[in-house]
């Protein structure tokens, strides 16, 4: 199989869509790589590295995507590329469509290629192996991004996360207690900070509290998210619903209830956002100001630490990858439920993914 990796063109992205030693192990299987030079260039990954793994070098975005049966992404297609990529082959990246433009599904469906989102493998105790990474490392900066968000320069209320003698730490909220939500935590708490987390899982809400019962822990109704965000100098959502548009979790009315100049820190951005005031922002401009709260809502918080980024996510990814080239997409789909349940779009249909009604849902 030709397997193309592109450079990534979205600002801000330095993340690339496979390591040379995953291009080892596919053209050690028999397949051909074709990487676009310098594609690995942000991430440390020289293409001298990639032609001694075995890959082929090509020096156009429109030949990696053009030649390639199957291409790997990072971060979600342009419409630009969506032109470049065959009818027919597939893609696989953290796509997050049910949150992009409609007119991008439809090229898809035109196209009939197959999109295979990261973010939906799901194994069958019902974990995501290769957005687990991600999240980790995402939860792991929420809490030093807030840090620093907290401080005058930044426009923060002026707060040290674990406060000093006789000076109580801040107080931080996080609504959802999933991969990103425990993680962040776990890092608030160990920077000192006094830490609560909403979810409307109980199984959810006692696997924090066993691990570390500091952790304030409540059921994530309508009435504990709007009293917590109240007393909340960071208030972290971190809300997933595979597949799915992020639901709205925080009204507007609720943000105006929260201290003047606190954080708000939506990770759920690149599914849309939990929080109806966020929209996504990016790394050279990561924060802005609505109804008096300091909002950072960047959808590839991971991207500004590509290397390990890169090193973790391919070291799960990379055996859904090979399933795919070695037996071809119908066969890898047929023969592995977590794969199929990450399949969005194929043969023209729409697969394990919400979207309002067009008529080509499946």
């Amino acid at each position: 199989m030709n397997i193309g990796i592109p450079k990534e063109s979205r600002p801000f992205e330095y993340r690339v869509g496979l390591s040379p030693a995953g291009v080892e192990i596919l053209t050690q299987h028999g397949h051909q790589v074709l990487l676009e030079h310098d594609a690995g260039a942000q991430t440390g990954f020289s293409d001298k590295e990639y032609e001694s793994a075995g890959a082929k070098l090509v020096f156009s975005p429109e030949e990696s995507f053009g030649r390639a049966d199957l291409v790997l992404k990072v971060s979600r297609p342009t419409r630009e590329e969506l032109n470049w990529i065959r009818p027919g082959t597939a893609v696989m990246g953290f796509l997050h469509l049910a949150s992009t433009r409609q007119d991008k599904i439809d090229v898809l469906l035109e196209k009939q290629i197959t999109a295979i989102a990261y973010e939906q493998i799901q194994s069958v105790d019902g974990s995501l192996p290769v957005l687990r990474p991600f999240s980790q490392m995402g939860g792991t900066m929420v809490a030093q991004i807030a840090a620093r968000l907290l401080q005058n320069n930044w426009g923060g209320r002026g707060i040290l996360m674990g406060g000093a003698p006789g000076v109580p730490p801040a107080e931080v909220v996080i609504i959802g207690g999933g991969v990103v939500g425990s993680s962040a935590a776990q890092m608030f708490l160990n920077m000192g900070a006094h830490v609560t987390v909403l979810d409307q899982s109980l199984a959810a809400l006692q696997r924090i509290w066993e691990k570390n019962p500091c952790i304030i822990t409540k059921v994530a109704t309508k009435r504990n998210i709007e009293s917590s965000i109240m007393y909340a100098d960071v208030l972290v959502g971190a809300v997933l619903a595979a597949g799915q548009r992020a639901p709205i979790v925080v009204t507007r009315e609720m943000v105006r209830s929260m201290k003047p100049r606190s954080v708000i820190m939506d990770v759920s951005i690149d599914e849309g956002g939990c929080i109806e005031t966020s929209r996504p922002t990016t790394h050279e401009h990561p924060v802005y100001i609505e109804e008096n709260v300091l909002h950072y809502c960047v959808p590839n918080i991971t991207g500004a630490v590509a290397r390990t980024a890169t090193h973790a996510f391919v070291n799960v990814a990379t055996p859904y990858i090979l399933e795919i080239a070695d037996k071809g997409v119908e066969a890898a789909i047929a023969a592995d439920p977590a794969l199929a349940l990450a399949v969005n779009t194929h043969a023209g249909q729409l697969q394990h993914l919400w979207r309002p009604s067009t008529g080509k849902e499946k």
